[in-house]
């Protein structure tokens, strides 16, 4: 499949016979397999989240919940960044039955877990497999399905992100009130077992490989200890060592992607052709940092400002996922004419909601904050499923793969650095003192502020991307690829 092959120039097909497409040629199995990877990862974390009260208890651990949550995030995005390179130097199949025995490890370490180490220990792997599997599906989607179907399956992905946002919570409260939080792992353990054995039968075994190069050690390394020092300044009290911890893992960062630049063969492939890719990348990256305070924060501030219950306060903010899916399959079958525009829009509608975030937590009522909620997953729904289109379409053969994966990188480390800015400003408010009248407000302003900036990066990039798309298209010889 070549590069121009990977994105449709025709008009996308009627609703319904799109939708069949998508099923067509045997792509029902692979497209089941890709949904069950996405639901572990979406309900692994959301489950996690609801039990770790109880995970607590069990075991001594309260003082290291934060570093559960680093811990993940640093596999996360560590192993997700090799994910391109993995599928090229093993195989797609054998890279995706690695990283769900890993992910049924993980669990299978945190279920048995006597104490908080050896739990600690399974969220890290937890954490490095659903790297891999966030990425490792964008390949999939590179390698196994014609580009004009991408926004379909994106859409679908998203679906089953809501369901989990749903279904979530109310899972890990069953759970923590029968007294199984061990269980909850085991149940992942055991669908994890199942995403293994099924990559096995649906995966080519020929497909991705096509490297014998050797691991970018010294990117890996200087990014695995600048995420740690980012994760973990966003959960220390102490304000300035969280501004060193940050300032300096963001700059190990940027190192890291220097030194994979100047690899020749890194983990992220250098711009392919007309298509800025690099803005494509910084956009994913600044409206992923730019939406992960909401998840984080707006549950503790619900409970403080209105009364809600944990349960009440997690469905609202489940607005969110919502609306991305509600925005994201409504959108799937749109024409190219319309494409740019929603990228456009979207990131105009993530720029919107976390404004109205910040604004209005405070002083708003609770129509406003739901609306503003929507307005947030309203626009990753409009525009992710074009984007990851774009990007896709944009590599030939040879980088199809790494370039894929590095979608999950991009949105892996904008999270990451995302949620440690927040957690550093909400915890200068006073938020690691618990929330009062005093700091309430101060806390919102932190928490969903610092994610303004990145928002207005994201709408620059998606704005760029769209006068480089026309302008490429005005030079004959330039394909839809660009």
């Amino acid at each position: 499949m070549t590069a121009e092959a990977t994105l449709d120039p025709h008009p996308a097909p009627p609703l319904g016979e799109g939708w069949r497409d998508l099923l067509a040629e045997g792509r029902a199995p692979v497209l089941a397999l890709i949904l069950l990877g996405c639901w572990v990862v979406a309900a692994d974390s959301l489950v996690t989240a609801t039990i770790m009260p109880s995970v607590g208890e069990s075991l001594d651990g309260y003082a290291w919940f934060g570093w559960a949550a680093s811990g993940f995030l640093t596999g996360l995005v560590v192993a997700g960044a090799s994910a391109g390179w993995l599928a090229e130097r093993i195989g797609l199949r054998a890279a995706m039955m690695l990283a769900g025995a890993a992910f049924a490890i993980g669990c299978a370490l945190s279920a048995a877990a006597p104490g908080i180490a050896l739990f600690l220990a399974g969220r890290v792997l937890q954490g490095c497999a659903a790297g891999w599997v966030c990425c490792l599906i964008y390949v999939v989607l590179a390698l196994l399905f014609p580009g004009r179907l991408l926004p379909r399956v994106f859409a679908l992905c998203t679906s089953v992100w809501g369901v989990a946002t749903l279904v979530g919570p109310l899972l890990g409260g069953l759970f923590a009130d029968a007294g199984m939080w061990r269980g909850v792992f085991w149940l992942f353990a055991g669908q994890a077992v199942l995403f293994t054995a099924a990559s096995f039968v649906l995966i080519p075994r020929s497909a991705g490989r096509d490297s014998i190069t050797a691991l970018p050690a010294k990117p890996l390394l200087l990014l695995a200890i600048g995420i740690t020092a980012i994760a973990t300044a966003g959960v220390i009290d102490h304000l300035t060592l969280a501004i060193a911890l940050g300032a300096t893992g963001t700059a190990l960062s940027v190192a890291a992607l220097a030194a994979d630049r100047a690899s020749g063969n890194g983990l992220v492939p250098a711009r392919s052709g007309p298509f800025p890719l690099g803005t494509a990348y910084i956009t994913y990256f600044a409206t992923t940092a730019a939406g992960t305070a909401f998840a984080l924060y707006a549950p503790a501030l619900l409970q403080h400002r209105f009364g809600f219950g944990a349960l009440e306060a997690g469905y609202l903010v489940a607005i969110e996922a919502l609306a991305w899916t509600a925005a994201s399959l409504s959108v799937a079958g749109a024409g190219e004419a319309w494409r740019s525009r929603l990228i456009v829009a979207g990131a105009a509608s993530i720029l919107a909601g976390v404004t109205g975030l910040t604004l209005s937590m405070d002083g708003g009522g609770l129509a406003a904050l739901a609306v503003a909620g929507a307005l947030l997953g309203a626009g990753f729904g409009l525009s992710y499923s074009f984007l990851g289109q774009r990007v896709i379409g944009s590599f030939g053969d040879a980088d199809r793969a790494r370039g894929s994966a590095a979608i999950g990188t991009a949105r892996n480390a904008g999270g990451a650095l995302g949620a440690a800015l927040a957690g550093i400003a909400a915890n200068a408010a006073g938020f690691g003192q618990g929330l009062s009248e005093a700091n309430f407000a101060w806390v919102a302003w932190g928490a969903f502020g610092s994610g303004i900036p990145f928002a207005l990066v994201g709408l620059i990039g998606a704005i760029r991307l769209t006068r480089a798309r026309v302008q490429a298209e005005a030079v004959p010889g330039i394909s839809e690829s660009a």
